[in-house]
């Protein structure tokens, strides 16, 4: 490693996010096999595949923002809001198909903004940069 690079805490979090989803994926697989009913499986199933897609956007971020010379807010921006929805998304999903609590469902909607924010920073930065950074 570069000793002058910066530790980069969005490689960080998607490293750990990752492995986090590879895990769970298999804990829904196996250990989960015939407790939850088909609702609580398909929750459980939609946190996996929405953590796994939003894994990979965040390392995305952490990539270009490592080999950037300047540090991006907006792409910065697009790490926070990643990392928000994959705890308030997934997180509550995953917490809402184990322990049948309605009212987690109402989280979730929040992670989805944070999941559409992060785009549209990542879009923004694709398309004007980071003029005025």
């Amino acid at each position: 490693m570069n000793s002058t690079a910066p530790r980069n805490n969005y490689i960080l979090i998607a490293a750990c996010s990752g492995f986090l989803v590879v895990a769970l994926g298999a804990f829904g697989a196996h250990a989960l096999e015939g407790q939850l009913d088909a609702r609580a499986r398909e929750v459980f199933d939609t946190a996996v595949q929405y953590q796994m897609m939003h894994t990979l956007a965040l390392l995305a971020v952490g990539v270009l923002l490592r080999n950037r010379v300047h540090a991006s807010r907006t792409l910065s921006g697009a790490g926070i809001a990643f990392t928000v929805g994959l705890v308030l998304f997934s997180g509550s999903l995953y917490l809402l198909s184990i322990t049948g609590v309605r009212w987690l469902g109402a989280i979730t909607p929040l992670g989805g903004v944070g999941f559409l924010i992060g785009w549209v920073l990542l879009f923004s930065w694709a398309l004007v940069g980071d003029q005025g950074e």
